[in-house]
């Protein structure tokens, strides 16, 4: 028994080191029983069996301390305040997630999500993890998510207008009666096209990358609605009350007010919370729907008939229905509301609002298109007696009157040239249509045509046409024109 305390002493003053103990833990090699241990007061030692032989039971004791280790952060962990709790669950989500992006990310459920990148608990899978840098979420555009057809929608319909605005804009100017003021106006229309789906659609890229950032691009997504809303506000109410400036001003500083109303609400940080959707809805829907005073007033004083014909309300109406019906899909989550899980990456409301609002917007282009048509053929139109250019197509006109009245002298057996073609002013249709504004010269050929000067061989060869495409009652239509020009 003293050997045994001496070869220990010995032992003991080397310099190996000792290892680090969990308090209440002894060695496997430590009997509990060993009364010299216990009433000595000394430690426990490692037995002198070599370095090898104290590195594979230092080893093992380590796993046992981690085992042991674990079960007690599990059991402090139940024994947290809330708070606490919450705080050890992100600091483990982060940890999930950083470890998920370094192996190339996947996309992930809804229910791991941090509460601020929460907005539709109708979609379950598919959802982005917060992204480490700005290039990561935008190539995250060529992923599939339930991001990805918010992001295309509004980035191929902010080319589109930015291609169609870029057009518009290089028309010639005998394509408007005012091309300063006309193309004013439009821009201001492709202008707040173009910042709201371009908002947008950088919104949904980066609003995974942080809190900050998501704050900061949902601010500048509703500002854009905002000002898409304002800017189609410009166009009609230029074109609609064109003979009464009045009240179009009027108009115009009461949509800018509201707008502006609207932007500074939205840089209220609590408006972009999912508590706050209807909210938000309500507020760009009330915005938009100011319209309706203007436009009852415009049918009032101007009647419905041509209201329908040259105000084109017919399209205005269309377009309210088509953001109407947007926002109410998205502020009521239809369809994922119904189909929890199956509407995860395609066809979700705020995936069908983005289509709606696109469509909405190139509805009213195309309304407002036929409208400054319907206008430029007006010539004897109150707003239109002073503007620039238009004395010349006067002069022109009444050449041509001219040159009809002898020309229907001299033909005697012949139909009288009709005044239609002339100058379309009564009963014409606007030439306006959808083709005609995508491709280049379509919407300004008859109008060109108009102001070219026309000769005398002309008009005869215009008669033979008309001739041809109406024959008259008996006889060839073709010899009933050349002897009438022998007869002359």
């Amino acid at each position: 028994m003293n050997e045994t305390e001496e070869d220990r002493l010995e032992h003991s003053k080397t310099p190996e080191p000792a290892p680090r103990l969990r308090k209440g833990r002894q060695l496997d090699g430590a009997s509990s029983g060993d009364s010299d241990v216990r009433h000595g007061g000394r430690e426990p030692l490692v037995e002198a069996s070599g370095l090898s032989s104290y590195h594979r039971k230092s080893v093992e004791e380590r796993e046992c301390d981690d085992d042991d280790g674990a079960s007690q952060e599990d059991e402090g962990f139940m024994g947290m305040s809330p708070l606490l709790q919450a705080h050890h669950a992100m600091e483990r989500m982060e940890e999930f997630v950083c470890k998920v992006w370094e192996g190339r990310w996947r996309v992930i459920p809804h229910d791991v999500l941090p509460e601020w990148l929460k907005d539709n608990d109708f979609l379950l899978h598919g959802h982005r993890p917060p992204m480490p840098s700005f290039r990561a979420c935008f190539k995250s555009i060529f992923r599939i998510h339930t991001e990805t057809g918010n992001i295309w929608t509004h980035l191929l319909g902010c080319v589109f207008f930015l291609c169609l605005g870029i057009f518009y804009m290089f028309r010639p100017n005998i394509s408007f009666v005012a091309p300063l003021q006309e193309k004013v106006v439009f821009g201001l229309f492709f202008l707040g096209a173009i910042l709201c789906l371009s908002f947008s659609w950088l919104f949904h890229t980066v609003y995974c990358h942080s809190e900050g950032v998501s704050r900061i691009f949902s601010k500048l997504d509703y500002s854009g609605i905002a000002l898409l809303i304002m800017g189609s506000f410009v166009p009609w109410l230029y074109y609609s009350f064109y003979c009464n400036p009045q009240p179009c001003f009027i108009y115009l500083i009461v949509i800018c007010v509201l707008g502006i109303a609207a932007i500074i609400v939205s840089q209220w940080d609590m408006f972009a919370t999912p508590q706050y959707r209807g909210v938000r809805a309500g507020v760009f829907l009330g915005l938009g729907l100011s319209g309706i005073i203007p436009a009852l007033h415009y049918v009032i004083s101007e009647g419905f008939l041509k209201a329908a014909t040259i105000g084109q309300i017919g399209w205005l109406l269309l377009m309210a229905g088509l953001y109407i019906t947007g926002a109410a899909l998205y502020a009521a989550r239809i369809p994922e509301r119904f189909f929890p899980g199956k509407c995860d990456i395609w066809f979700h409301s705020h995936q069908l609002f983005h289509i709606f609002v696109v469509a909405g917007a190139f509805v009213h282009f195309h309304g407002v298109s036929n409208l400054q048509e319907f206008r430029f053929m007006e010539p004897h139109s109150a707003g239109l007696r002073d503007a620039p250019g238009l004395h010349v197509v006067r002069n022109w006109e009444e050449k041509t009157k001219i040159n009809h009245t002898s020309q229907v002298e001299k033909r005697q057996d012949g139909p009288a040239l009709p005044r239609s073609w002339v100058w379309p002013t009564e009963g014409a249709r606007a030439p306006g249509t959808l083709v005609s504004m995508l491709v280049a010269g379509g919407a300004v050929s008859w109008r060109c045509l108009l102001l070219l000067p026309l000769s005398l061989e002309m008009v005869t060869l215009t008669s033979v046409v008309e001739h041809l495409l109406c024959p008259p009652r008996g006889g060839s239509v073709i010899l009933d024109a050349l002897l009438g020009e022998q007869r002359n």
